[in-house]
């Protein structure tokens, strides 16, 4: 496997010896605790809400452009602008569609970067048992002006999961925390409201985020374990 296709190092111990990646990664820890210590979520939605809130996930990529090449990256770099575009869109409600649209364009680009190989067909069959009764439960509640536009992110996201969890590293666990997020984000906002839920929501989110990006800086044999 090429590793400049991937993305990847060419040395199994780069982490360890590029002590500069915890310093170019500091930038992603500071603005997630900066949204946490303002938790702008609570205040009208506004331009300083949205900045905050998806500062995080463009520190992410820009660590990607500095840290790491190839084209795997560049993927995960692009699914990052269309997740920071989405979070701005859904600091207001009125643009819902849009965030939607957005993080659906975010998903099929992780799907592409984590690719069919190998294929464990043998994944999906709990993916499938898990998602469609809460898919179901959903249903009942979207308007049906929101149907095929969840109805398709619901299948990107459920093959997301499938190829990070076939990925296996750091993107199996980020794509199990991106479901997480998003799940309680639907339960939230359609359902039924939860307690803590945007803090559960965007705790994972951020932690999703970051273990997928993580995810250029590890052995292609972790796609064949």
């Amino acid at each position: 496997m090429d590793t400049r296709k991937e993305g990847l190092p060419r040395n199994p111990h780069f982490a360890v010896q590029q002590p500069h990646l915890g310093r170019c990664l500091s930038p992603f820890f500071l603005t997630c605790a900066i949204y946490f210590l303002l938790w702008i979520p609570e205040d009208p939605p506004s331009w300083v809400g949205a900045l905050v809130k998806c500062l995080p996930v463009l520190c992410l990529a820009g660590f990607l452009r500095a840290c790491s090449g190839g084209y795997y990256s560049s993927l995960l770099q692009v699914a990052l602008l269309f997740s920071a575009c989405g979070d701005v869109f859904l600091i207001w409600p009125e643009a819902f569609p849009y965030g939607v649209a957005a993080f659906t364009k975010a998903q099929l680009l992780y799907i592409w970067a984590f690719g069919l190989r190998p294929l464990q067909l043998g994944l999906l069959l709990p993916i499938v048992l898990a998602s469609l009764p809460f898919y179901c439960l959903l249903l009942l509640h979207l308007s049906s002006d929101m149907v095929l536009l969840l109805t398709a992110y619901t299948l990107a996201l459920a093959t997301m999961l499938w190829r990070g969890l076939a990925r296996g590293g750091s993107a199996r666990w980020g794509a199990q925390l991106f479901t997480i997020s998003d799940t309680v984000l639907a339960c939230n906002a359609f359902i039924q409201p939860l307690p803590h839920a945007r803090l559960v929501v965007m705790a994972t989110y951020y932690a999703a985020q970051f273990l997928i990006s993580l995810s250029a800086f590890q052995s292609p044999r972790l796609k064949t374990n």
